[in-house]
């Protein structure tokens, strides 16, 4: 038992940055060497996704998103804090980057 070693992920962190869906990700590494901060470590198993070691030492970048051959294989989860939204002044209503039916750009030129 001494003679090995072993690398689990951070209990204290439990957020989960990149998750990946393991029907469409062939387990090709692309997202592991785009990390630029060394978050994601190959699967031991061949063929499986990757393992997500260091989710508190993510940067939130996207090159693993970007970089990955098979869309929808992984994807970006932003903590709240950093989720961009905006509101209508003229209807008050409260809209988010990647909601279902985004409403159509506002086009008029700046007030003043």
């Amino acid at each position: 038992m001494y003679n090995k070693a072993y690398m689990v992920p951070n209990p204290i962190m439990p957020n989960e940055n990149v998750t990946f869906n393991a029907e469409l990700c062939n387990g090709c590494n692309t997202c592991v060497d785009s990390c630029r901060s060394g978050v994601l470590v190959p699967n031991p198993e061949k063929g499986r996704p990757p393992i997500v070691l260091y989710p508190d030492e993510c940067w939130f970048c996207g090159c693993c998103v970007g970089d990955c051959p098979v869309p929808g294989a992984n994807k970006l989860n932003h903590p709240l804090n950093q989720r961009m939204g905006w509101k209508r002044k003229d209807t008050g209503k409260h809209y988010r980057i990647g909601m279902k039916n985004p409403p159509p750009p506002d086009n008029r030129p700046p007030v003043g």
